[in-house]
């Protein structure tokens, strides 16, 4: 067993200024903190995150998120072994201002450095629970990302599927936009739906016609307009149940879509590596209904299931950290040259997807 390691990571790549604090040792890291200083509010008149607003928030508070989490977890700088910080991809701004702040904090403490890949981050987040091992199959699905990856290291991730355009959570977004619900929007669609019927509008499941793990679901946003602009021309608006049952039928279509596609990915990874468990990770892997669409897949498949707490599906420090120190125990260290990406796919040898979202290219 390695000699404990604490790790600093530092998350800035959209709308969420995170910090945390891990003890790691072998394959087990615990987490000593984890502080996240939202930007909703600074947000909420213009409907969706502006880049701008974001990055300047970052540069302002990450000072003050990386002493509160260093507070909570009882440790000084010093003590920190390494410095994780998030190098990409995300919102050009907020990565750099990460960037910047991390290579000061390692600089100035004389602490190693690590670039962690913001993707890397969701996809090894599983594996906090020390009961998961390499290789296992992962569908990250967030407000900028989606796709299946074969992970068979902490550096080794072979793509399956993915997404052509919106990402589920972008999709999320633009449907609660559109039916007048606040931002972020995935929360308050799911809440909506829990009183909502998911059959009475019947909204398409793209790509299910077609083989393979790639995805889309900018048509399935665009049913949902058409749908709500047919109930406001009957009706002169909407009703709450209106509201409601299309909020319904659209998280039973991104369910449906994802479980389908998610069973073709246990197929395809099952033909190599044998039925191990599917991870699933990012902001959508907090809906519930998903949740159970995916368990169910899994115990029909014969795949082990396994899915992070809620507070680490969405974006924190804690996932940098543990990213890190996967890195850094295999020798892997960053320089003052580690530069900021608002494009980095995980895997490099995959061809792009079509399409592109909040956080840049979804390879």
């Amino acid at each position: 067993m390695s000699k404990p390691a604490l790790i600093l990571g530092l998350e800035s790549s959209c709308d969420d200024t995170a910090a945390a604090v891990l003890r790691c040792t072998d394959d087990a890291g615990e987490i000593l903190s984890s502080k996240v200083f939202g930007q909703t509010d600074l947000h909420a008149d213009f409907g969706g995150v502006v880049p701008e607003i974001a990055a300047r928030a970052h540069a302002e508070r990450l000072d003050h998120v990386t002493e509160a989490a260093l507070s909570a977890a009882d440790v000084s700088l010093a003590q920190i072994d390494a410095v994780a910080v998030t190098a990409g991809p995300g919102l050009i701004g907020g990565v750099l201002s990460g960037v910047m702040f991390a290579k000061g904090l390692a600089a100035g403490a004389g602490k190693p450095l690590i670039g962690v890949n913001h993707l890397a981050g969701h996809a090894l987040t599983p594996r906090l629970d020390p009961g998961l091992t390499f290789p296992y199959l992962m569908l990250l699905v967030s407000g900028g990302h989606c796709q299946f990856l074969s992970v068979t290291g902490p550096d080794s991730f072979t793509r399956l599927g993915g997404t052509i355009d919106d990402a589920p959570g972008e999709a999320f977004d633009k449907t609660a936009k559109l039916l007048g619900l606040p931002q972020p929007g995935g929360p308050h669609v799911e809440r909506q739906a829990a009183s909502g019927d998911p059959t009475r509008f019947p909204l398409p499941r793209p790509l299910l016609d077609r083989p393979g793990c790639d995805m889309s679901f900018s048509g399935l946003k665009t049913a949902l307009r058409r749908a709500r602009d047919q109930l406001v021309t009957a009706q002169g608006g909407l009703y709450q149940q209106d509201r409601a049952d299309l909020c319904a039928a659209f998280q039973a279509a991104v369910a449906g879509v994802l479980a389908e596609k998610t069973r073709r990915a246990m197929v395809a990874f099952a033909s190599e590596h044998g039925p191990t468990t599917i991870a699933v990770a990012g902001g959508v892997a907090a809906n519930t209904a998903i949740r159970h669409a995916l368990q169910d897949v899994a115990d029909k498949t014969g795949f082990a299931f396994t899915a992070p707490p809620l507070h680490l599906c969405t974006d924190n420090g804690a996932m940098i950290a543990w990213a890190g120190w996967e890195q850094f125990r295999l020798g892997h260290q960053s320089d003052m040259t580690l530069a900021a990406r608002p494009r980095w796919p995980l895997d490099q040898s995959a061809a792009p997807l079509l399409g592109s979202g909040k956080k840049g290219a979804k390879a």
